[in-house]
């Protein structure tokens, strides 16, 4: 089993910037690829960005593109999302999540097998 924790969430004005963390601990996720999701109050859960298992590709909503950024430490099991810009809408819960068995990419929020219990990032205008 994999254990998701996520931590960096806060509030921020709108223009600042915020770093989203997620450590996996209970095995190695260097072979899974990794996302981000978000959900805002009232809405579905959103895909936000997925980094494939070497780091190599990337893939990103629109809705961030340009403004996050997502990486790897495989030598210490996180993903890291780095948020610019941040602006009142990319206000959610964002969860982190792992594809162990990488059938496609990008992943569908089906093909994922871990997730996190989230952390709030909330951009005042």
């Amino acid at each position: 089993q994999v254990q998701l924790v996520e931590s960096g969430g806060g509030l921020v004005q709108a223009g600042g910037s915020l770093r989203l963390s997620c450590a996996a601990s209970g095995r190695t996720v260097s072979s899974y690829a990794m996302g981000w999701f978000r959900q805002a109050p009232g809405k579905e859960r959103e895909f936000v960005v997925v980094i494939s298992w070497g780091g190599g590709s990337t893939y990103y909503a629109d809705s961030v593109k340009g403004r996050f950024t997502i990486s790897r430490a495989k030598a210490k099991n996180t993903v890291h999302l780095q948020m610019n810009n941040l602006k009142p809408e990319d206000t959610a819960v964002y969860y982190c999540a792992a594809d162990r068995r990488g059938s496609r990419w990008p992943p569908t929020v089906d093909d994922y097998d871990y997730w996190g219990q989230g952390t709030q990032v909330t951009v005042s205008s």
